[in-house]
């Protein structure tokens, strides 16, 4: 049985001392530890600083988020992926906004109804923000306890997942609760970390069940990772009268919202030229002359990666109709930057 309370102490002391400042540690305001929370889901601390403060400055509080217009939430997040947590920071500040009064509900299982609000959001704003004592368990706590418990089960697993809820919320003490979510989430970040955990610094290297045997890098287990796959994409820079022809994605699904240039998967046995004219008559209704290549491009997504290759394309026949995009538009080069695009396009445009 580990001494929680020996543990929470060397813990928040070592926090209190050695803590990051961060924007969102010197407010108390709950719209910006939101968002804070929410950026930094899969984002990492140093990359998400500059955009918390962009989107602060476009969107400084909840009412000014909840009116704004998905596009421009859009182009406000532009560069940092994952655009689903956009949209849903969106359509939950119109939710706050319309329904509580433009203020954040302030318990975990009512903050878990708004949408894209998980049990580890809920339970860190209800902790920091009003002192509710909930666990997190993200990335980095997840880490710690599974090696100050010596868990040797993957926690890729739901079963090692509801064990690790279980224990986080033993840990959490009933004053200060917020304060010490934080600590632990630092400790994972900082000192505890994947690879190389710095167990001579570490305030609770005395109660950890893996430093003791050892084995602190041989946890936590994880599941193997199954092979990248890869998909050839082709794109058609399609121009006329000095513009390009660009369509918005359907707000649902990858890149939801976002703008691109038309274009889709090659299928086996197809070229590239081949894989664009199919895709421009099922996307767009028309019958294009397929030119040069301007660019071929790789880009990374969390379970695939791609390689866009970019060609100019002439529309030989039809008028473009908006058949799998929510609206077509053709834009100057110099408008490019109005539009949110996904962040392979940015690896072209500048080229076109």
């Amino acid at each position: 049985m580990k001494d929680l309370a020996a543990i929470r102490r060397a813990l928040l002391a070592w926090y209190r001392q050695e803590a990051r400042d961060l924007p969102w540690r010197r407010t108390a305001d709950p719209y910006r530890i939101w968002i804070s929370e929410v950026m930094l889901q899969q984002t990492r601390v140093g990359q998400g600083l500059p955009y918390y403060e962009r989107f602060l400055d476009a969107f400084p509080d909840l009412a000014t988020l909840a009116a704004a217009s998905e596009d421009q939430v859009l182009k406000a997040w532009e560069g940092l992926g994952y655009y689903t947590r956009a949209r849903n920071l969106h359509k939950t500040a119109q939710t706050v906004a319309e329904q509580h009064g433009g203020k954040l509900p302030e318990r975990a299982e009512l903050l878990q109804l708004l949408p894209g609000v998980g049990r580890y959001t809920a339970g860190a704003i209800a902790s920091i923000c009003f002192g509710e004592r909930v666990p997190v368990l993200d990335g980095n706590v997840k880490r710690v306890l599974a090696r100050v418990h010596r868990i040797e089960d993957s926690i890729d697993d739901p079963a090692t997942e509801k064990e690790l809820w279980i224990l986080a919320a033993e840990l959490v003490p009933p004053r200060g609760p917020g304060e010490f979510n934080q600590s632990m989430m630092e400790l994972g970040a900082r000192l505890c970390t994947p690879k190389k955990p710095r167990c001579e610094e570490c305030p609770v290297s005395a109660h950890c069940s893996a430093f003791a045997a050892g084995v602190q890098e041989l946890l936590p287990a994880r599941n193997p990772k199954k092979a990248t796959p890869h998909k050839e994409i082709v794109v058609a820079a399609i121009q006329r009268d000095g513009a390009y022809l660009v369509g918005r994605r359907p707000s649902e699904g990858l890149l939801g919202g976002l703008w691109e240039l038309p274009g889709g998967k090659v299928e086996p046995g197809e070229t590239h030229q081949q894989a664009l004219a199919r895709e421009c008559r099922e996307e767009l209704g028309v019958t294009v002359k397929v030119g040069g290549m301007v660019a071929s491009v790789k880009h990374a997504y969390t379970h695939f990666k791609v390689t866009l290759n970019v060609y100019r394309c002439a529309v030989i026949a039809g008028e473009p109709q908006a058949r799998t995009h929510t609206e077509l538009r053709w834009i100057a080069r110099e408008e490019f930057g109005q539009y949110a695009f996904p962040k392979a396009n940015h690896k072209f445009l500048g080229l076109l």
